[in-house]
Order: C-alpha cells, then sequence, then structure tokens
C-alpha cells in the first residue's frame, strides 16, 4: 500500500520542485558508474539507511542536511544527488540547498523505492 500524502506536503513539494532539477534512476545510476561519480547523498531516516541503501551513498538525513552539508561538502560547486524513499523529501532537501547557495544538486525522482524496482544494486544489513 502507497504512502498518501497530504495536500500541504505535496503543494510545498510541488512548489519546491519547480526549483529545482531531477533525475531518474537510470540517470543517477549511470553517474555514479562514471570514472568521477557525484556524491550521493540519502536523505531518509537513519533506520531506513540502516535497512538499505544504494552503494557508496552517504548519510545525512533530511532532519539534520542543512545543518551538516557545508561540514561534509564545504564547496557548493560539489555535484551532489538526493536520494529518499519516493523522491518527496530530497525535493525539498534540494531545494533549501540551492537556497544555501549549492550549485549542482540534483534529486532523484522516484528514490529508494524506484532504486529497488529497477533491480539495481543496493547494500542490506546481514539477517
Amino acid at each position: 500500500m502507497s504512502k498518501q500524502h497530504s495536500p500541504g506536503f505535496l503543494k510545498i513539494v510541488e512548489q519546491a520542485r519547480a526549483e529545482i532539477v531531477e533525475c531518474n534512476v537510470a540517470q543517477l545510476k549511470q553517474k555514479l558508474e562514471e570514472s568521477n561519480p557525484p556524491a550521493l547523498i540519502d536523505v531518509r531516516e537513519e533506520s531506513e539507511y540502516a535497512a538499505g541503501h544504494v552503494p557508496g551513498s552517504v548519510h545525512l538525513s533530511k532532519g539534520v542536511i542543512e545543518r551538516d552539508i557545508e561540514s561534509m561538502f564545504p564547496d557548493p560547486n560539489t555535484e551532489l544527488y538526493l536520494l529518499c524513499g519516493g523522491g518527496f523529501r530530497s525535493v525539498l532537501a534540494a531545494d533549501n540547498l540551492r537556497k544555501m547557495g549549492y550549485l549542482n544538486v540534483t534529486s532523484v525522482d522516484g528514490g529508494w523505492k524506484a532504486w529497488t524496482a529497477a533491480g539495481y544494486p543496493t547494500l542490506k544489513p546481514n539477517p
């Protein structure tokens, strides 16, 4: 069963979406296979990230990304890709990073759900 988002949440996501750059998971996978791949930031909650994530991603949850981004990626020209569960929280985080002066931020449409549905590689804890 798919999560139903509230109208107010969807409204701010759509407003932010108009201001940011997005890609799909196939485009992200292609970027990650380049000789100099971009940074991939997983903005999901810690428990979501711990349950499984894209290899090579770093975790900076939506709750702390604005606070911690400058210490992890001080150069505002760094190529950053943001991924969440379904592509909503990453839109909001990308918009905030844009407002902070980051110039090369992309939100991954479909997020973790689309990545796993496509059968792309994941890291999951051992049972």
